[in-house]
């Protein structure tokens, strides 16, 4: 994987750097951003990180979470160069209204912007996490337990814990050097997976309970109420969009999270060569081929209408049911 020469002398040669990633955020972009910052500590620098959202609660096994802010309140960490990891815009990492003096960004979406003075953008790169491994080792850094298990559970969830058609043996190589280096593999999955808490589970069951299909297109939902009923939270729904894909007959996934009034928040999953990206991105949002997202406002039985039709238009996925 080439890495741009000029990033590699940035960090070499700065000495302290802003750290932010992505609203909503997962363990790529979480263990991503705590990979980097290990390093980057273990060579001298000094870094902060920044989630406008934080560290969610069933993500802070993950070594080294404390360390993330959720505001930048301070006028000295403006004037620190940013890293934007796991996402290429501000407004996705809800910092579009703060001036930077330098910016890097690093991040593996298929739908990008022109934000940062350096990019490294790897559409094929499984993961962020992979990215930050290769980097680590080009910056002469020794992969120590910390960093291992933060990159570990960036590469499990971002191939679907190596399920997904992003998992090559490049993937397989990395993550045995992760494990070597410490990194527990069942330790880490049973943390991703089996920790829910009964609020979670509630919700989950009665989002499951609004499926609908559509040809080969399943959808469900959680709106304000089903929050309030089972006092399970926002991060709570992380994942609900991969359960619909179970079924053998469904290409494309779609999950309707209800922000606030009629402010919905949708997850998109795909099977095969369906790229919903160029779906999401029809609606001002962006991600992978089989993982993207957007944000509309509408009442939810116009807003999946209005989904459906734009799935139907732009995919083959009629000939594929």
């Amino acid at each position: 994987m080439k890495i741009p020469p000029d990033l590699i002398s940035f960090f070499k040669k700065e000495k302290e750097f802003l750290i932010a990633t992505h609203i909503n955020p997962e363990p790529d972009a979480i263990g991503s951003a705590l990979a980097l910052s290990a390093a980057l500590e273990s060579m001298g620098k000094k870094t902060v990180l920044y989630d406008r959202d934080g560290v969610p609660e069933f993500y802070r096994f993950l070594p080294g979470y404390k360390k993330f802010k959720n505001s930048i309140s301070s006028p000295n960490m403006l004037r620190l160069p940013l890293v934007l990891l796991d996402c290429n815009t501000p407004k996705r990492a809800g910092i579009e209204r703060l001036n930077f003096k330098y910016s890097a960004v690093i991040d593996h979406h298929e739908t990008e912007s022109t934000f940062g003075d350096i990019r490294w953008i790897e559409p094929r790169a499984a993961a962020t996490g992979i990215m930050i491994f290769y980097l680590i080792k080009k910056l002469g850094v020794k992969l120590t337990e910390e960093i291992a298990v933060n990159l570990y559970a960036a590469v499990a969830i971002d191939t679907g814990t190596f399920r997904y058609s992003n998992t090559t043996a490049e993937v397989f190589n990395i993550a045995a050097q992760l494990v070597k280096a410490g990194a527990n593999p069942a330790v880490i999955s049973q943390n991703l997976y089996e920790t829910w808490s009964e609020q979670r589970f509630l919700l989950l069951c009665m989002a499951l309970g609004t499926l609908e299909k559509s040809d080969s297109v399943a959808v469900i939902h959680v709106t304000k109420e089903m929050f309030d009923k089972t006092r399970a939270k926002p991060d709570d729904t992380e994942n609900f969009v991969s359960f619909p894909r179970m079924m053998k007959d469904v290409k494309i996934s779609a999950f309707f999270r209800e922000e606030n009034d009629n402010n919905w928040k949708i997850s998109l999953r795909s099977k095969g060569d369906i790229n919903v990206a160029t779906i999401a991105k029809l609606f001002k949002g962006g991600g992978h081929k089989n993982a993207a997202g957007f944000e509309i406002k509408g009442r939810l039985k116009d807003v999946k209408k209005e989904l459906l039709q734009a799935i139907s238009q732009h995919t083959n996925i009629q000939k594929e049911k």
